[in-house]
């Protein structure tokens, strides 16, 4: 699959930024639009991220893939037990559903749209996934074991590995940095949307394969 796509970082509840940038990308609105995980948490708005995005993907071809956060959200769910989440800005992601929402209340297409993203997507050149993943891997045998699907929510080793196993080049978010990570085989597209510090705060995008980047300030 030789696809023309952009890919998104994280988001984290920032509604204006993610909106701003959107219009951004109109002459592109025949590409594929592939967000990268963590809508919601520690940023002022998650539901209306939420309901931006179901929303816009009948309006572009969208592929949601599956943040850490929105992990978390989806656990607490299951177990009961939202202790962990509200460590890592569930919080604010429930204060806005409102007052006193419990994590069982949100909303059913919210709690489908969190459950239907993807752990992965490749094309013939590309892998994108959340965190990254494990250097020492083919992307092939990660795809087959299920402590390396840990690692596409979670890790971060991928970033001083000197070389790795990969076919293609991964494309991924999770770890903020002041700008891209552009090195041999990765781009790293989470660029601290949410974070008022200095060299962070902006929403990017890449679109593939001509590496071009799209950047929006935080207005959040």
């Amino acid at each position: 699959m030789n696809e023309q796509i952009i890919a998104i970082g994280d988001i984290h509840g920032c509604l204006k930024t993610v909106k701003a940038l959107w219009k951004k990308l109109e002459p592109h609105s025949d590409h594929i639009h592939l967000f990268i995980g963590d809508y919601i948490d520690r940023g002022p708005d998650s539901k209306g991220v939420v309901d931006f995005l179901l929303e816009k993907k009948n309006e572009r071809n969208c592929v949601f893939l599956r943040g850490n956060h929105e992990q978390m959200l989806l656990d607490a769910l299951e177990k009961g037990d939202a202790y962990n989440w509200m460590l890592n800005g569930g919080d604010t992601t429930l204060k806005s559903y409102g007052d006193q929402v419990r994590v069982n209340e949100i909303p059913q297409d919210h709690i489908d749209f969190y459950s239907l993203t993807l752990p992965y997507y490749e094309t013939d050149n590309y892998f994108f996934v959340h965190a990254g993943a494990p250097p020492h891997q083919t992307l092939k045998e990660s795809k087959s074991d299920p402590e390396a699907r840990k690692f596409f929510l979670w890790g971060r080793e991928h970033l001083n590995a000197a070389e790795t196993a990969w076919e293609k080049t991964v494309v991924f978010g999770h770890t903020p940095r002041s700008s891209p990570i552009k090195k041999n085989k990765m781009i790293g597209i989470d660029t601290g949307c949410v974070y008022n510090r200095l060299g962070y705060g902006k929403l990017t995008a890449v679109q593939l394969p001509e590496m071009k980047f799209f950047q929006q300030s935080s207005l959040d």
